[in-house]
């Protein structure tokens, strides 16, 4: 009985979580993060999308949430944007004219959840989240995950936004596909965390490189690749390319990394070091790494310059960019 119950009440969070996620006026933003220091909590993300993701994470944490309650609405703040091209249902189509998601999270105890090739849900990081609480599994994908979502109280909408029917509809003129990770084309929210009391959890969601292949899954739901979390060591996430972060088991690598004593930051530029050794192209692609250790050390670093992440600390919220690997002698 008491399994149902908690069964029951995890359901309702979840269903009721968009509710929970308010507009945020600078005001706010400001008031809301200035909390952080004394609460010892640091979240860090991918992105300009990242710093209204942080301000939802801090207010979970600064109400007593558990590290992935935070992680978990922060990243939603994202999928509700009816702006951002990349993540949620605006995000640009794949090849056939059809939005699919991915999206993963680990809490504070190893515990994981991921959904890939989901199509018309809004909040794939919270299917990802009952995958983890209510089943024996890590991973659902495609029609599975699209029942189980339903099954569990999601709804589904399908079409495209104004801006990506647009952005379709050019795109198709040509039909050219050629992946490089910037931007325009493609910016995961990635969010990492650690709460006052050293426990880490990170999620991670998207849509996907726009006009990929029909089917085409990236790293962001692979527990490993696009997110790994272990509290006794830290966390890292991945944005970009993600064939590139699965090649070398990126966030896994940087964590392990991590474990043997060596800094957030040169964990980072040694990931993006490897794919720079693994991938022929790499200059013409785009990789961001960010990781957070036990200690509270940040790093962040990519292939390109551009890369920019979000980071909550010590009462400040900042747009902060990265160093990359071809801007420190290596063109």
């Amino acid at each position: 009985m008491s399994s149902r119950r908690k069964f029951i009440r995890n359901v309702s969070l979840t269903a009721a979580s968009a509710a929970l996620i308010p507009s945020i006026t600078k005001a706010d933003k400001k008031r809301r993060v200035e909390q952080l220091l004394a609460e010892g909590g640091i979240v860090l993300s991918t992105w300009k999308h990242g710093l209204n993701a942080n301000v939802k994470a801090v207010e979970i944490l600064n109400n007593g949430g558990r590290p992935v309650d935070a992680a978990q609405q922060g990243v939603m703040v994202v999928e509700s944007d009816p702006t951002n091209t990349s993540v949620g249902l605006a995000g640009y189509p794949d090849r056939d004219g059809h939005v699919t998601l991915d999206a993963c999270l680990m809490d504070e105890f190893g515990n994981a959840g991921s959904v890939t090739f989901l199509e018309g849900i809004e909040h794939p990081v919270s299917v990802a989240r009952l995958v983890m609480d209510k089943t024996p599994h890590v991973m659902l994908s495609g029609e599975g995950a699209l029942q189980f979502a339903l099954l569990n109280g999601f709804t589904q909408r399908k079409g495209l936004s104004p801006q990506a029917k647009q952005a379709y509809a050019e795109w198709l003129k040509t039909s050219s596909y050629k992946p490089t990770g910037e931007a325009k084309d493609h910016d995961t929210i990635g969010l990492i965390l650690r709460d006052s009391r050293g426990n880490f959890s990170g999620a991670c969601t998207t849509s996907g490189l726009a006009f990929k292949m029909h089917g085409r899954v990236g790293d962001s739901p692979i527990i490993g690749a696009g997110l790994f979390v272990d509290s006794e060591v830290g966390t890292a996430t991945a944005t970009g390319v993600g064939e590139a972060v699965i090649k070398i088991c990126g966030s896994h690598l940087i964590v392990e990394l991590m474990r043997l004593g060596i800094s957030p930051q040169r964990a980072c530029e040694e990931a993006v070091k490897r794919i720079s050794i693994k991938q022929k192209n790499y200059k013409d692609i785009q990789v961001g790494f960010l990781a957070l250790n036990k200690a509270g050390e940040v790093g962040a670093f990519s292939i390109q310059p551009g890369f920019q992440y979000a980071l909550a600390k010590e009462g400040k919220n900042d747009l902060m960019d990265a160093a990359s690997l071809l801007t420190v002698g290596k063109n």
